[in-house]
């Protein structure tokens, strides 16, 4: 409240103009009456928010932070993918470490079950933080898709692993924030009102924002962050103008108790221009300055088989930052380290079957340009798409070399690099972007 009055101008109104007498010090100006009202109103909001006041994470800034699907669960019986026409991933997982694992119904090529994990295992969950850990990762974004969000039932069967994730955030001291993402959002009448009624739950009851122990839900500019993703995309069956947004951000914002919060919008890559795969209505604008960080969607928009595409990757990025600095917010862009979804394509355009590795790793030399190039143009804090997203071949957790023998699926391999060289790759970048080391742009040879 001091800093916020001494920023005031000093006003001549305070003295009286015809006698040039000071006013008496037990009276106040009606402007001084409103600035307390206001600054008595943020502390009563403060007092009653059910965020922790301290993380060990304030601000996104300088970090490198990757989403995590956390989806992959193991069916009744136990078996994964029963076999090889079913499979819809694209690299597989490195298994070994895993405290549980269960069989599928593919082979090695030395004649044994290939195995997998189940994301709702706790051991599991534990594990990835322990990477984050080791390997440098700053921390993840926690994908919830608006179908959890529908009903106390879906709320609650969708919660397990994101409970998990909590507690290993916190054992690990690794930052942890919640993504939502609109895909599911139906056009017939369905807006984002569940989102607000799903939040209230997590903060009551998974703590997510003062969990126990460490408290490490990543805030930024001092508030604990949200990620609304999907808005802007013209593939989606829902209006950005009449699904509620602004109600949900000032939510978020605003609400004495829930609120509080910074919001982070993932939009299309072409969000600025309102063009290519965005939609061309400028109130994705009006939308974007009201949040507090805007996500690019870069994947698949970018190939190493494309001459010079760094220089237009770099480009983009300039001036995305410059159009973000103009309007007071902040940028963060997306990396990825290839891309793959033959195996899913069967499934979902059976008459457009899409290559393996289409946009390919080159052993971490794609994710790497990205990541030189996106500090190199300004960026301060970096996005990985993804932790364990193995279905279109984007995870940089760890991933083997020598995946099931299929004359069906195909699978993106490592191009002979152990299987933990991405979260190497990332924990080298995160140094960089802290001002640890220099910034290199040649691919490191050994780590």
């Amino acid at each position: 409240m001091t800093e916020y009055i001494s920023n005031i101008p000093e006003r001549k109104d305070f003295h009286n103009r015809k006698s040039n007498k000071v006013r008496p010090a037990g009276k106040m100006s009606k402007r001084m009456i409103i600035i307390a009202i206001i600054a008595f109103n943020a502390i009563a909001v403060q007092s009653q928010t059910k965020h922790a006041k301290t993380t060990s994470y304030p601000s996104y800034k300088h970090l490198i932070m990757a989403g995590y699907q956390g989806w992959f669960r193991a069916p009744e019986n136990g078996i994964m993918y029963p076999d090889e026409k079913q499979v819809r991933i694209d690299m597989w997982p490195d298994v070994s470490e895993y405290e549980k694992t269960y069989p599928t119904g593919m082979k090695l090529a030395d004649g044994s079950v290939a195995r997998f994990f189940s994301s709702t295992d706790k051991s599991t969950v534990d594990l990835h933080f322990k990477w984050m850990k080791e390997y440098g990762l700053d921390g993840v974004f926690m994908q919830r898709f608006f179908g959890s969000t529908r009903t106390p039932e879906s709320r609650k069967n969708s919660s397990s692993t994101l409970s998990f994730a909590m507690k290993a955030a916190s054992a690990n001291n690794r930052a942890i924030a919640v993504m939502y993402d609109l895909s599911g959002l139906k056009r017939s009448g369905e807006d984002c009102s569940s989102i607000i009624e799903d939040w209230k739950y997590l903060v009551d009851q998974l703590k997510v924002t003062n969990q126990e122990g460490t408290k490490t839900y990543l805030h930024h500019n001092g508030k604990p962050l949200v990620v609304i993703w999907g808005v802007g995309f013209p593939d989606r069956p829902y209006d950005i103008r009449n699904i509620g947004l602004e109600r949900l951000m000032d939510f978020l914002k605003n609400d004495p108790q829930y609120g509080g919060c910074a919001v982070m919008l993932g939009v299309p890559t072409f969000w600025r221009d309102l063009n290519a795969d965005c939609i061309h209505d400028p109130y994705l604008h009006d939308l974007i300055r009201k949040a507090d960080i805007v996500l690019p969607w870069m994947v698949q928009r970018f190939s190493p088989l494309l001459h010079n595409d760094m220089d237009r990757y770099r480009d983009l990025i300039i001036e995305d930052v410059k159009w973000c600095r103009e309007a007071g917010i902040d940028y963060v862009p997306c990396v990825c380290p290839g891309f793959s979804w033959h195996n899913l394509s069967r499934f979902e355009f059976p008459d457009d079957v899409k290559p393996s590795g289409s946009i390919p790793r080159q052993g971490g030399r794609f994710y790497w340009q990205q990541l030189s190039t996106a500090m190199l143009a300004g960026a301060e804090m970096i996005y990985v798409a993804m932790f364990d997203e193995v279905n279109e071949g984007t995870a940089i957790f760890k991933c083997t070399d020598k995946p099931p023998v299929s004359e069906i699926a195909k699978f993106v391999d490592m191009d002979g690099k152990p299987s933990d060289w991405y979260l190497r790759l990332t924990g080298e970048a995160a140094k960089m972007l802290r001002g640890e080391k220099p910034l290199n742009f040649k691919i490191p040879e050994r780590l």
